[in-house]
């Protein structure tokens, strides 16, 4: 975010695309690679994983924004989306046909490395820069959200372009001696001497601190928090559903609600960030959209009508996909990007307790219910899950409210930081 902050929207799509698709890259390696085995897709989550990040951690590092507009940055950026939806489809099509089609372990190991190439391929990109380096241009230097463009290059002036004014110069001599009284210091305020200290305004930067005491914060917040723990609901239970409604092999499933979280994602990346530039629309538009279309897949599965499982399983894929991807660009436009990672992981917290509340207690409950009183451990039937999809289309129906609020507050904001058609940092203040 703090690399491309002039495309928060298309990093965002682009990074909780590959996320979402990776329950389907996992569903691949399970089946044709670790040969079913939960062991040793457990050894692989405990070791080999921590050891993939661990290096590359070494290549994720700060660097300077371009300074406006880039065309080459963009090209870029459309090769990734591009590579990602191959990567997408590709993944999903083999894993589908290996449920159908007995392959050898050697056809395996082949689509599989073929499956690695496409997640490699965004590489070709530093490569190119490598080998290829562009001309060098005049770039600004960025040091915070609040100052993305200070002019950069060498410069030998020394002179400064405009003299300090009587009062600054006045008081700065009182600074060394620290005898000044009130009246001297507003009047040196109302000359722009000194800024008066104030707490940081949306669209600067906060401290996790400032923004808990924002309505905006606790109205994302609960945005986010309704949205996504719905969604998890089902994502967490979606097995239990499909044998509940008469399907036994759920990995098709699966895999449809990993595209299709995929497809929200990245799509919901690329069409915020064309509405936001174009009309500054505020991405809580869309997000206050999803929550509409979540009541009515909630009420499609509580309708358990003959077909509406995999119909409904694709609308939410793609709307879990949509909330989870647009509250990162969300919270950095609000909030700014100094903070932003505590910001943003405290928002976050929104999954794990939607996951208790909603999985766990709602659901895990009514469906150990409706099972005890069919006699058995295994739940059958359209009653294991329906109070609890009236129970979570009610839930985004509070969604949709609060969103809609938000939206309301947060246009003007908008309307601000995108009024030239890109994000335009406020005006720093001293705080």
């Amino acid at each position: 975010m703090r690399n491309f902050p002039l495309s928060r929207g298309t990093v965002s799509g682009i990074l909780k695309g590959y996320a979402g698709i990776a329950a389907a890259i996992y569903t691949v390696l399970y089946n044709m690679v670790l040969q079913n085995s939960a062991t040793t897709l457990l050894l692989f989550l405990a070791l080999g994983i921590p050891l993939i990040c661990l290096v590359t951690t070494y290549f994720i590092r700060a660097c300077t924004p371009a300074s406006g507009e880039d065309s080459s940055e963009h090209g870029h950026f459309v090769f990734t989306q591009a590579a990602s939806v191959f990567l997408a489809i590709y993944v999903v099509a083999i894993s589908i046909t290996s449920d159908y089609v007995s392959l050898s372990d050697a056809l395996s190991y082949i689509l599989v490395a073929i499956m690695v190439v496409f997640m490699l391929s965004p590489l070709a990109i530093p490569v190119k820069m490598t080998l290829f380096p562009a001309t060098k241009k005049r770039i600004r230097s960025a040091g915070s959200s609040d100052s993305l463009a200070q002019e950069g290059g060498d410069s030998t002036q020394t002179d400064p372009l405009l003299t300090p004014s009587s009062s600054a110069a006045y008081l700065g001599s009182f600074y060394e001696t620290e005898d000044f009284s009130d009246v001297e210091i507003l009047l040196a305020i109302g000359e722009g001497a000194v800024k008066e200290k104030r707490r940081p305004r949306r669209g600067e930067d906060f401290k996790l601190g400032e923004a808990f005491v924002k309505a905006d914060f606790w109205l994302l917040w609960f945005v986010y928090f309704l949205g996504v723990g719905a969604g998890v609901t089902v994502l967490n239970n979606l097995a239990q559903i499909g044998v509940a409604l008469g399907v036994n092999d759920t990995t098709e499933l699966l895999c449809l609600f990993s595209l299709c979280n995929f497809a929200g994602r990245l799509g919901s990346g690329v069409l915020s960030e064309h509405y936001v530039r174009s009309k500054a629309i505020p991405r809580t538009v869309w997000i206050t959209c999803t929550h509409i279309m979540m009541i009515l897949t909630f009420l499609l599965y509580a309708s358990a009508l003959s077909g509406t499982l995999y119909a409904a399983t694709v609308l939410l894929g793609v709307c879990y996909g949509v909330i989870y991807s647009l509250m990162v660009p969300t919270a950095s436009e609000l909030f700014g990007l100094k903070h932003f990672g505590l910001i943003y992981n405290f928002i976050l917290l929104g999954n794990p307790i939607g996951a208790l509340l909603f999985s766990g207690l709602l659901a895990g409950k009514l469906y150990d219910a409706e099972a005890t009183k069919q006699g058995s451990s295994t739940c059958i039937g359209a009653e294991c899950f329906r109070l609890t999809f009236l129970v979570l289309a009610g839930v985004c129906g509070l969604g949709t409210i609060l969103s809609i609020i938000l939206t309301i507050r947060i246009r003007p904001v908008y309307q601000m930081l995108y009024a030239g058609g890109s994000f335009r940092v406020p005006q720093a203040s001293d705080r």
